[in-house]
């Protein structure tokens, strides 16, 4: 099964949760902004998240979602970090979406600065999509 783990963080929470997915997927985690983060070959599982930062997505992520098509990924699955809200989920959804790629219903979000149990959390919920 071929995996692939995408984020944007600013802060560096959002980043420990994907490293945690990661983990768990036996990968590693590319944020948006790096070399390497364009999806090379078809993902079976694309888990992808972000942050909302002053009520929308960062720039990069916005961008990265843009290069995104339907044969990337045969599903998504978001995941999230932020002190303000769960807006965030949905803007994914919507950027995913608009590319062709379906998005798992369920997700996971931490609030603020994930602690060591929403970071064992976080590799139990990556396990069920894998």
């Amino acid at each position: 099964m071929n995996i692939a783990v995408r984020y944007y963080s600013r802060s560096g929470h959002t980043k420990a949760v994907a490293d945690a997915i990661a983990k768990a997927a036996g990968v590693s985690a590319i944020s948006v902004d790096a070399a390497g983060a364009a999806i090379s070959e078809p993902a079976d599982v694309l888990f992808i998240g972000g942050a909302l930062y002053a009520y929308g997505l960062d720039k990069h992520l916005k961008a990265y979602l843009k290069t995104l098509k339907a044969g990337d990924a045969k599903k998504a699955v978001i995941f999230s970090t932020s002190m303000i809200s769960k807006h965030s989920i949905d803007l994914i959804r919507e950027g995913l979406e608009a590319a062709g790629i379906p998005v798992e219903a369920e997700y996971f979000y931490a609030k603020s600065k994930p602690t060591a149990q929403q970071l064992a959390e976080a590799e139990l919920f990556a396990k069920k999509f894998i």
